[in-house]
């Protein structure tokens, strides 16, 4: 029994912390504040964590991975037609980022970092959402639908365009026309490939 108590005690930690430390930031929380959230005790949080540190490096690697986010994109860029795989690919990744994963309380340079494996995870995760949109333009390519260059940087272009709308999002909380940018990133894309 008590085994089965402790993964939902870590759990519920997690769940409270990241909150916690995406509102206030790494520096403004303390492990007094996660307790006195989850009811538990320092003694619970650095059994399972170590210490403070620990509990922001769990939640970091916990946010980070992006296997749903990559699963849907490699669905949607799955249309014969290229435009429609594009379209499709840019709707999903505008509506489906993972915004949780690059939330900005956990990215405050001043009061915390990633630990090394967090930031290869999140590297590697990016990787595989770029080889999802370089397999999407090679296929365009390859049906004669786009020109001759070089998908992996077309790719890096496409991405840089959307991530621009997902940052300026999530890190400003600026609005955007979901609909209207995608149109416009679609159409822009497509005639500079033709």
């Amino acid at each position: 029994m008590q085994t089965q108590e402790r993964p939902a005690v870590a759990e519920r930690i997690l769940e409270v912390a990241s909150k916690m430390f995406a509102q206030k930031g790494f520096a403004n929380v303390s492990v007094r504040d996660i307790c006195r959230e989850t009811g538990t005790t320092a003694p619970v949080i650095y059994y399972h964590f170590g210490n403070k540190k620990g509990l922001f490096d769990a939640v970091a690697r916990k946010q980070i991975p992006m296997v749903d986010f990559i699963q849907k994109l490699t669905a949607a860029s799955k249309a014969s037609d290229p435009r429609k795989g594009l379209e499709s690919f840019i709707s999903t990744y505008l509506s489906s980022f993972p915004e949780h994963t690059f939330d900005v309380g956990l990215y405050m340079r001043d009061s915390a970092t990633l630990d090394k494996q967090s930031a290869q995870m999140a590297f590697e995760g990016l990787e595989l959402v770029k080889a999802v949109a370089t397999n999407l333009i090679e296929r365009s390519i390859s049906k004669g639908e786009f020109r001759r260059t070089d998908p992996a940087l077309a790719a890096e272009c496409l991405l840089g365009m959307l991530n621009r709308a997902i940052f300026q999002h999530i890190h400003f909380a600026k609005s955007r026309d979901e609909d209207a940018y995608r149109r416009f990133v679609t159409d822009f894309f497509v005639r500079a490939m033709k």
